[in-house]
């Protein structure tokens, strides 16, 4: 028997067997493990959230992805009419919404990925998956020996105060991100690693002759109150 004398068999079988072989007790538990692992997602994406307004929407998301996904791959894994189908109905479809955080594309495809593998019955890829992202998650969300990174808008009448605010910040790292002159006054905005919460050096910066008005805003890749 030829390859495709195989291949048109196979198609023979796929057209003529309308459910799938897989049993209702094996899709549940498919189903169940791939929604537990989806609320587990949303805790972790809860937990290690850092914005500032938490997308609840977007949590819901994860959850129903991982049930979809994992539902998607049980109907396709043993038939491979509706598989090829399925891929010619998704080819068509466009997302148009725009994902702001790279992060976010991080959980979505940490879900699309546990769905699928719970789809295909491989529990245990998908736990051990998960524990090597959370312990990812744990390592890289920590910040700098405890510290936090601020930008720092500095408003100066006239322009001749750049030695006074470099000793006004004394030890403190910072480095010059934009320097920008509004008719006779000038802003500079400094990047300001500040270890410990210690914010005294606002006050010093204040304190300087020259300076109207500074303003602090903890800077994490995004702009945070």
């Amino acid at each position: 028997m030829s390859i495709k004398d195989v291949i048109k068999n196979s198609f023979l079988e796929s057209f003529g067997s309308t459910y799938s072989t897989t049993g209702i007790p094996t899709m549940i538990i498919a189903l169940a493990v791939a929604f537990i692992f989806g609320l587990l997602i949303c805790l972790i994406y809860n937990k290690f959230y850092r914005g500032v307004v938490y997308n609840r929407s977007f949590a819901i998301t994860l959850v129903g992805m991982s049930v979809m996904t994992a539902m998607v791959t049980l109907a396709i894994s043993t038939n491979v009419v509706i598989s090829l189908g399925m891929v010619g109905a998704l080819s068509i479809v466009r997302y148009r919404t725009a994902v702001k955080e790279p992060l976010d594309l991080l959980y979505l495809f940490w879900a699309i990925t546990t769905g699928i593998a719970c789809g295909a019955q491989m529990y245990v890829l998908a736990v051990i998956a998960g524990v090597i992202m959370t312990l990812v998650l744990i390592v890289f969300s920590r910040g700098p020996r405890g510290g936090h990174m601020y930008i720092v808008v500095v408003r100066i009448a006239g322009s001749g105060t750049s030695d006074m605010l470099r000793r006004a910040m004394g030890n403190i790292k910072y480095r010059v991100k934009s320097t920008a002159s509004r008719g006779r006054n000038t802003e500079i905005a400094l990047e300001v690693y500040v270890p410990n919460s210690n914010m005294a050096f606002v006050e010093k910066l204040r304190a300087v002759d020259g300076v109207e008005d500074v303003t602090a805003i903890q800077y994490n890749g995004e702009y945070h109150d």
